[in-house]
């Protein structure tokens, strides 16, 4: 270790190895950690106090860097003042300069890419983008994100709060969310100007006050044998998909982004992880006799990862099922209606019971105590609802005209 009096040198710099403070005279130090890390220290009195200032890496200041920036705190020492106090300061006026500086598009593109990773959907961050692009920036986007103002972010919902309820909704949630991510970063101060309890609530009415319930268009039961055979003659992976959904009653997504590996065949069952679940809960589906001859043609259509691939190995587009509806002119239908079809004919057609058809769907029952006694998954009665399902998706439509299950059923 180089004597008290004694002036660092380069080359003594770099033979300490040895943890400790080596003195360079001026308050000046070189901290040796166990590690091997090195880095100048400024240690001095303030306020009664003996206090140790960083001025960084070895790796980042030489020697003549380091005695320049501890002259300059004893400079400011000199002075009456604490050099880190007014370092801190320093860097919360930088901060400021910056928040000064970072918009709400710029704020709201850092937000998404810094997660994105945690969403379970990689579609997910294109619909933040699209809500955000469409309704937000127009008012937010080149505004200081320490200038928006609840005066701003309703400029931004109220003139689609009553329109466009549910978009509005999310959208709010999501400036919230950019907010209070700005809040935590420094890069503003003070309340959220976004948020709803005790807040927006106070000036906007309730989304279920105003929000219009709208329906997916759906096909009436009764129609759908004579509708099988339609999209059964329809080219293209579209019809299969489509085909999918209703023998499986699935949700359209759960469908494009199906793979292989979540299918056990010899089982006859799909399972689909809860990472793709509305609900969040791993979904099993049994596989009626329709639904295993599809997949015996889909499996002879390609080797690919996916059910439905697109190009470059990506899924289908979510167009895909209501484009072929269209092709086949039936654009008063959704696909996602036909979980309605599903769902009015096993209520109103057959004698299975309720929750096994709130399962079939994936629902969550609404009633606690019910859903607090139904813990399983009723796999065995779903698999007799499938298979009823899927015979009368593949009944001749001159015998669709038959009188109900449970009509049939009650009259015996």
């Amino acid at each position: 270790m180089a004597k008290l009096t004694e002036r660092l040198t380069p080359l003594a710099v770099a033979k300490c190895t040895k943890p400790g403070y080596y003195p360079d005279g001026g308050r000046l130090y070189l901290a040796v950690k166990a590690s091997g890390a090195k880095s100048w220290i400024f240690r001095y009195r303030f306020g009664g106090r003996e206090r140790e200032m960083g001025l960084g890496s070895i790796t980042v200041f030489s020697l003549p860097e380091a005695r320049a920036r501890a002259n300059q705190a004893a400079k400011m020492l000199a002075d009456g003042l604490d050099p880190m106090a007014e370092r801190d300061r320093a860097r919360a006026e930088a901060k400021l300069a910056a928040a000064n500086q970072l918009t709400f598009d710029a704020a709201a593109e850092q937000y998404i890419k810094s997660h994105r990773a945690g969403w379970k959907n990689a579609k997910h961050a294109d619909q933040w983008t699209n809500t955000l692009a469409t309704y937000a920036s127009p008012v937010l986007g080149a505004m200081p994100v320490a200038d928006v103002k609840t005066e701003h972010v309703m400029r931004v919902l109220e003139p689609i709060w009553r329109d466009k309820t549910e978009t509005a909704t999310r959208l709010r949630g999501r400036i919230e969310g950019i907010l209070a991510w700005c809040t935590v970063q420094g890069f503003r101060a003070g309340d959220n100007p976004a948020a709803w309890r005790g807040h927006l609530d106070q000036l906007l009415p309730k989304p279920s006050a105003v929000a219009k319930v709208e329906n997916h268009a759906a096909l009436d039961w009764r129609e759908l044998p004579a509708f099988m055979p339609q999209l059964r003659a329809m080219p293209g992976a579209g019809a299969m998909l489509v085909e999918l959904c209703i023998l499986t009653a699935c949700r359209t997504s759960e469908a494009l982004l199906a793979s292989w590996s979540e299918f056990d065949l010899e089982a006859r069952l799909w399972t689909i992880p809860a990472s793709r679940m509305k609900a969040g809960k791993e979904h099993r589906i049994p596989l009626s006799d329709a639904a295993m001859a599809l997949l015996v043609r889909l499996r002879g259509q390609h080797n690919g990862v996916l059910l439905f691939p697109g190009r470059a190995g990506k899924p289908l587009s979510n167009m895909v099922g209501l484009q072929l509806l269209k092709r086949m002119n039936r654009a008063d239908l959704t696909v996602h209606g036909f979980r309605s079809t599903f769902r009015d004919w096993a209520g109103e057609a057959t004698a299975h019971p309720r929750e096994v058809i709130e399962h079939a769907l994936a629902h969550l029952l609404k009633d606690k105590a019910e859903a607090a006694y139904a813990r399983g998954d009723l796999l065995a009665k779903r698999r007799a609802l499938m298979a009823d399902w899927g015979v009368y998706c593949t009944k001749e439509a001159t015998s669709a005209a038959v009188t109900p299950i449970a009509a049939a059923r009650a009259a015996a």
